[in-house]
């Protein structure tokens, strides 16, 4: 069994270890010996291998004592902007650049194997840090800086970002499942470039504690795995109300596997979305969309409709002014949030400086990149005098009125679809010196991050593009305020009667 194990999914390693075929620590080591074997994908930025076995020796103790936790020693990895204990937490930054926190995340401890003299959670065996966007910030995982991310499908492409790691290392089956976190599309965007599947649950589902900040308002943690059916025991295990977030939402523990399941209470096993309405809102179809991406999106909808879905036209008329509402609103709240990043207390201090006012801006200047100073300068500017009112305070409005169309189009339907991104993953290198470009793919993936909405990808398929390696086409499904058990009931009937959520890259 121990040449297979990379190809099965959370559950089915989940069972495995529960019926003693195979143990944590075997697990562990098979999973480490392929991480050494694509190195070349870059996906991962700090291990400890020290560190891993022991975690998977903790498994196998609890295992042996019959502990039901649900997820006990499989493996997982974590985006580095969850900081953790054992292992660095940069977020993918020069300025945090060997940073070690005295805490793990309330994500990391919640999935987590725990240490003997604390209680476990869900049982994860973690094998390291995940690379991302320097501080989240970005569509390709090129801001990083310790280097690219390369998609498995094709290596000279990008695996969308800001959760570039994260997507590449579950599609190369390098890890069964992985931690993102979506501020503007983070988590969909690259599930949707490198074939896998991620959701992004209603803001405030999961703990921002120990998640390094970008933009408070929307940054929202989430699982990427192979299926719904994976991504479901995650996010139950993930999410919850946490007493030291104040943005967390004051709900029960949810169970989504179960909800998952009733969802398909009463309905047909030949029809298992027999009754749900699922709106395709006509900003989400523009001409622009490329060929590719239109046909197999088109062919993902037809196998909803043949599951027993109805189609209902909608409109989100104000899509096209997230883009501008965004890129004013996130670059405020991240000139706030990084404004901590001084070179005294922690991060990265120039070498050499003349005095403190010196040492900060010499400090600052070393240790972001550029598109972080980008994204500060932007916020530092909509934000000071004489500018707040004329571009921050509208932009809220706008973002009012943005989630107002979402309340109006579900009135008419239950869940909202269509593409992740206008096209496939794009060359690395090939926006240059455009950052706009990158913005505008961005598109599709902002609005519902903008009304604090679940979303998710869902592979739909492969586009062979400029005689390229065939690459992934993500589907995206938008639910209404916590109705991820609906979303993934959705997923999961389509990848139940699909198999492009198990299509496997070239020489993986």
């Amino acid at each position: 069994m121990s040449g297979e194990l990379h190809t099965l999914g959370v559950a089915a390693l989940a069972a495995a270890l529960r019926s003693r075929a195979v143990s944590a620590l075997e697990l562990a080591q098979a999973f480490a010996q392929r991480i050494d074997a694509y190195a070349a994908l870059n996906a991962f930025i700090a291990r400890d291998e020290a560190a891993t076995l022991a975690q998977a020796r903790r498994a196998d103790e609890l295992l042996a004592r019959g502990d039901a936790a649900p997820l006990l020693g499989v493996p997982i990895a974590h985006k580095d902007v969850f900081v953790t204990r054992d292992w660095p937490s940069t977020a993918g930054s020069k300025m945090l650049q060997g940073y070690r926190s005295p805490f793990d995340a309330t994500v990391v401890a919640r999935l987590g194997v725990g240490r003997v003299d604390e209680p476990a959670g869900a049982g994860c065996v973690s094998l390291g840090k995940l690379n991302c966007d320097e501080f989240a910030m970005g569509s390709t995982n090129e801001s990083s800086f310790f280097g690219p991310v390369r998609n498995p499908w094709d290596r000279e492409r990008v695996p969308g970002g800001s959760s570039g790691g994260s997507a590449a290392a579950v599609a190369a089956r390098l890890v069964p499942a992985a931690t993102g976190t979506d501020t503007g599309g983070s988590i969909r965007q690259p599930a949707g470039f490198c074939g896998a599947t991620g959701i992004k649950p209603t803001y405030g589902v999961c703990s921002r504690h120990g998640m390094i900040a970008f933009a408070s308002s929307f940054d929202q943690a989430g699982p990427i795995a192979r299926s719904a059916a994976d991504c479901a025991l995650l996010l139950s295990a993930m999410g919850g109300f946490d007493v030291r977030d104040a943005t967390s939402a004051e709900r029960p523990p949810q169970d989504y596997v179960a909800q998952m399941q009733a969802a398909r209470a009463g309905a047909s096993a030949a029809r298992p979305l027999q009754g749900l309405r699922i709106g395709l809102p006509r900003e989400f179809f523009p001409t622009p969309l490329a060929g590719e991406v239109q046909a197999a999106v088109r062919a993902a909808l037809a196998e909803l409709q043949r599951l027993g879905a109805t189609l209902v036209d909608v409109a989100l008329p104000r899509t096209e002014l997230a883009i501008p509402v965004y890129y004013i609103l996130a670059p405020a709240e991240a000139s706030s949030n990084l404004s901590r990043f001084d070179g005294v207390r922690y991060g990265h201090r120039a070498a050499q400086y003349d005095d403190l006012l010196d040492m900060y801006c010499k400090s600052r200047a070393e240790g972001f990149g550029i598109e972080v100073k980008r994204r500060i300068m932007i916020g530092t500017y909509v934000l000071s005098h004489g500018y707040y009112d004329a571009y921050y305070l509208q932009a809220q409005k706008l973002r009012r009125m943005i989630a107002d169309d979402f309340q109006a189009c579900f009135a008419a339907c239950d869940l909202i679809a269509g593409p992740v991104a206008p096209s496939v993953a794009g060359r690395l290198g090939a926006q240059g010196d455009d950052p706009v470009q990158a913005y505008l793919a961005d598109i599709f993936t902002l609005p519902a991050s903008l009304a604090g909405l679940p979303a998710m990808s869902v592979p739909a398929g492969l586009a062979a593009v400029d005689g390229a390696p065939a690459l992934p086409v993500g589907l995206q499904l938008i639910g209404n305020y916590f109705q991820e058990g609906l979303l993934l009931h959705a997923a999961h009937a389509l990848q139940q009667a699909t198999d492009w959520h198990t299509a496997v890259p070239t020489g993986v």
